[in-house]
């Protein structure tokens, strides 16, 4: 039987690594890519060193996105999927947010993604099938002060989702989204006192862990999922409901 290989972003740490180790347990070959190759995903790695490769690539950079995405293809043949996990969450209040971070929030958490998907899916198109799940956030749907930006991206990531579902459907490729809600994570560990203790009161179930969030990923990529497209899930302890 053909591995199937997956594309997965952000791979440093937290969700992005949950996903890539989720994926590589179910038998899928990983590209893991991420600006630097950090400790915890050679770790990951060396557990699975037939599998598990590493690619460098920042997603702010949007110049050397489709160069990068040509030398993939050409090395690993075509993907059976893109994970578009890759981001940052930086916080601030929009009257007083640096120009710069504005832009390289929009630049990482939208346009990075859209313009990787652009080159990863033409060779899907060609083939006919695969899947592409990107992942979002609950900030998208309900808000959360300091967060507009951010909150802008992911909202701006959902709408992409569902319009490019219906472009790819017809050849039998899946656009989904995965939103988590706040995970017990190192983003989540940035917010202070009674701000951390709010957003875990919300969740009836607790927070989400990386691990629970990487499968629902892992279930879009599979056959089981191939009649599901242009839908966010959302996993979230409950938060939400």
């Amino acid at each position: 039987m053909t591995i199937r290989t997956v594309l997965v972003t952000g791979v440093s740490r937290g969700l992005g690594l949950a996903i890539a180790a989720r994926l590589l347990a179910d038998g899928y070959r990983v590209v893991g890519a991420s600006r630097t190759e950090s400790d915890e995903w050679k770790e990951l790695a060396a557990r699975y060193p037939e599998t598990a490769i590493f690619q460098a690539l920042d997603m702010s950079d949007l110049d050397a996105i489709s160069d990068v995405s040509r030398a993939l293809i050409k090395t690993h043949g075509s993907f059976w999927a893109l994970v578009n996990n890759a981001g940052i969450g930086t916080d601030g209040v929009l009257g007083t947010m640096h120009k710069h971070d504005i832009e390289k929030l929009v630049a990482t958490n939208l346009l990075g993604p859209i313009f990787l998907t652009k080159y990863m899916m033409r060779a899907m198109l060609a083939r006919r099938s695969g899947r592409i799940v990107n992942i979002s956030s609950i900030i998208a749907s309900t808000g959360f002060h300091g967060l507009s930006v951010y909150a802008a991206t992911k909202a701006g990531l959902e709408g992409f989702t569902r319009s490019l579902s219906r472009e790819a459907g017809k050849l039998k490729i899946t656009v989904n989204c995965v939103a988590p809600g706040y995970m017990e994570t190192e983003m989540t560990m940035s917010l202070q006192g009674d701000k951390l203790e709010s957003v875990r009161r919300r969740a009836p179930l607790g927070l989400p862990t990386p691990e629970q969030v990487a499968t629902a990923v892992s279930y879009l990529l599979s056959d089981d999922a191939a009649a599901i497209t242009g839908t966010v899930l959302t996993v979230d302890g409950g938060s939400t409901a």
